[in-house]
């Protein structure tokens, strides 16, 4: 096994609450990437979020932020970070609920396309995929690649 992608994660709200969604978004993403690294992979792409900050105010970004200097710490010498904003696409087969707020919020996005910076901009999680398994194809070393540069032009 040579290349590793980690696309696990949830929100605070399925999880049940902030200890909860520790446990997958850090403890349980942390967990593979270390069995990865163990069993000899190389490369790690993994899926974080817009904001990821082990300083940040907000627990959300924060876990992020923290989940990413963890795995960083665990020497892959290929590491992709992709931290797309809202993610389009359809859950409710995966079990989960509509979110009025995020319906929203992907509307006005869709909307204001063109106002809004590209950062900022909804993104379909096949996009988000596709750019993951390139960059991890051909990257060397640790990098972050933000929502706006994975945008189609």
């Amino acid at each position: 096994m040579d290349d590793v992608f980690i696309a696990l994660g949830t929100t605070i709200k399925t999880a049940g609450g902030q200890a909860a969604f520790r446990a997958v978004d850090y403890d349980a993403v942390l967990a593979v990437a270390r069995a990865a690294r163990v069993a000899g992979a190389t490369r790690l792409g993994l899926v974080s979020a817009m904001g990821a900050n082990s300083h940040a105010p907000l627990f959300y970004s924060r876990v992020k932020g923290e989940t990413e200097e963890a795995i960083a710490a665990l020497g892959f010498p290929t590491l992709v970070v992709v931290r797309p904003s809202f993610l389009e696409g359809e859950r409710e087969s995966l079990g989960q609920k509509p979110r009025a707020g995020e319906k929203m919020a992907m509307s006005l996005s869709k909307l204001l396309r063109g106002v809004i910076p590209l950062n900022y901009q909804s993104i379909s999680g096949e996009r988000v995929a596709q750019v993951l398994v390139e960059e991890v194809a051909v990257r060397q070393g640790h990098h972050v690649i933000l929502s706006g540069d994975m945008q189609p032009r």
